[in-house]
């Protein structure tokens, strides 16, 4: 008989971290990372591990907060991952299920699917019924709003990581500079390369349709997020009219999200945000819409929990590689010839450097 593991309490740490390559977007840049480290400790002794990005420093202390409520609420709880979405899920209806409540519930759905796995002595994806392999993933710490000769130079650095793809950040107020750009880089590269852009929601229809009907002959894997998130209408009509296809999905703050975006047309790929679509718990929801719509499913930042992820979900198509997290991390997921190569230990792979964890800790 298998013995139940119960929940003690989650910790949540907020740390500032250096990122290796500040990044530069059409919206601003990002130079350090603001996580929230989580930990699910158990009555059996297994724990599990997570983090949250806060994209903003100032979002650190109620994303803190909020997650040791949601520990208030689930010490004594059977550790067992739908049961804690259940029970936040209503707790929470009434505040709303988006925004730093998604993040937090989030956050400890990953933690408690790791202490879960640890618990088996599982590697995250045999728990879900799959086995680590290599998935497929493209450079995305870099290539950020820069010149042609620096992004050229950036573009040879990323790829000599061991990858073969990498992603070009766009939306400058020029369009030609755009161009100018992206074509640096494929004629430094070769066509062997995989290359996608991003222009963080930064364009109206019209504008995105223009600037897309410049960099359809590009070789452009995808075109992401070219105007607002949950544009679904706007989006229909960009993915229409260009050859390129048309990626969004790291707003998603729900599989029902993505639901809305599929019905709507709004895009060819879509690439949920773990700690947005509400851990792994959502993301297995969001697997199979995206299998049902026979859509290509990528994932957005979090490498080592996503790669495992990517391994059980049908239509796998890109991991997003950042190291954001790699300064408080004691281990590292694996690049070797273009793909992430998620291990065979138990859990997701997140063990903490607590000497870093204590230099960069926020007071």
């Amino acid at each position: 008989m298998t013995e139940t593991i119960r929940i003690k309490r989650f910790n949540a740490r907020p740390v500032i971290v250096p990122m290796n390559l500040p990044l530069q977007t059409s919206t601003g840049a990002v130079a350090k990372a603001p996580l929230v480290l989580i930990d699910c400790e158990t009555d059996q002794g297994a724990r599990g591990h997570a983090y949250l990005f806060s994209i903003t420093p100032s979002a650190l202390k109620p994303l803190t907060s909020m997650v040791a409520e949601m520990s208030e609420l689930l010490a004594g709880d059977e550790l067992l991952p739908f049961e804690i979405e259940r029970k936040l899920t209503q707790r929470f209806t009434l505040l709303g299920l988006a925004g730093l409540q998604r993040l937090a519930q989030s956050g400890i759905d990953m933690a408690a699917w790791d202490a879960l796995a640890r618990s088996k002595g599982l590697p995250l994806a045999r728990l879900l019924g799959g086995a680590p392999k290599p998935v497929r993933a493209y450079n995305s710490k870099g290539l950020g709003i820069m010149p042609a000769g620096a992004a050229v130079e950036e573009a040879h650095k990323l790829l000599a990581e061991g990858f073969r793809a990498a992603k070009i950040r766009v939306g400058r107020p020029d369009a030609r500079e755009d161009l100018a750009v992206v074509r640096a880089v494929r004629n430094a590269v070769g066509d062997q390369v995989t290359l996608m852009c991003d222009y963080n929601q930064a364009l109206t229809v019209t504008e995105a349709i223009r600037r897309g009907e410049m960099l359809d002959d590009e070789g452009l894997t995808w075109i992401e997020e070219p105007i607002r998130h949950d544009d679904h209408a706007g989006c229909a009509r960009i993915a229409d009219a260009l050859r390129t296809p048309i990626q969004i999905g790291e707003n998603f703050d729900s599989a029902f999200a993505m639901q809305t975006a599929l019905s709507a047309e709004a895009c060819d790929y879509v690439m949920p945000d773990v700690q947005r679509i509400g851990g792994v718990t959502g993301w297995l929801r969001a697997a199979s819409l995206a299998h049902a719509a026979g859509i290509e499913m990528s994932t957005h930042l979090f490498s080592e929990v996503s790669a495992h992820l990517l391994c059980v979900t049908p239509t796998a198509h890109w991991l997003e590689y950042v190291d954001w997290a790699d300064a408080v991390l004691a281990t590292r997921l694996k690049i070797k010839d273009g793909f992430a190569l998620p291990g065979e230990e138990p859990g997701n792979g997140i063990e903490w450097d607590e000497a870093a964890v204590k230099k960069y800790l926020v007071g």
